[in-house]
């Protein structure tokens, strides 16, 4: 029990939770408004508009900068974390979810066509991230570790 009661009194860890959470909330909004059409599982879903990743991210490193400075390990290993997943989000991630568009229209071209197909389900197609999600993600993972800090610390 003391371990969770340790983390939830941890800065650096609340302002990555805080993050991650914030922008799925902001995404279920957002998706809400953008399609018309209210879908609960945006919750937990990859992809979208604000990145998750990227807020969960900026979260930690900002974070981290303010509790532990810029020279510090815990800087220098967040901010390698966040380079890496926010140019896997737009890199490779995005690419399998163009290519998961591609292959469920040809399913869908098959279907109609007679064959029958071994998959019963679609692929996933947002699975990443635009550069706009990345960075809307980032400033807001940066918001959110500024206001955790200040309420948590000061």
């Amino acid at each position: 029990m003391n371990y969770i009661i340790a983390a939830l009194n941890n800065p650096v860890f609340m302002s990555a939770a805080w993050g991650w959470l914030s922008a799925q909330i902001l995404k279920v909004i957002i998706y809400t408004i953008v399609n018309k059409d209210f879908d609960p599982s945006r919750l937990l879903g990859d992809g979208g508009m604000p990145s998750s990743h990227s807020a969960t991210v900026m979260g930690l490193v900002t974070a981290s900068i303010i509790c532990y400075g810029t020279d510090s390990f815990e800087f220098a290993v967040s901010a390698i974390l966040a380079i890496i997943v926010m140019h896997d989000a737009m890199g490779v991630r995005r690419e399998t979810g163009r290519q998961a568009v591609v292959l469920n229209n040809m399913m869908d071209l098959f279907e109609q066509m007679g064959s029958d197909l071994p998959f019963e389900k679609k692929l996933k197609e947002f699975v990443g991230h635009t550069p706009l999600q990345v960075t809307m993600g980032a400033i807001l993972g940066v918001i959110i570790g500024l206001v955790v800090c200040e309420i948590m610390i000061m």
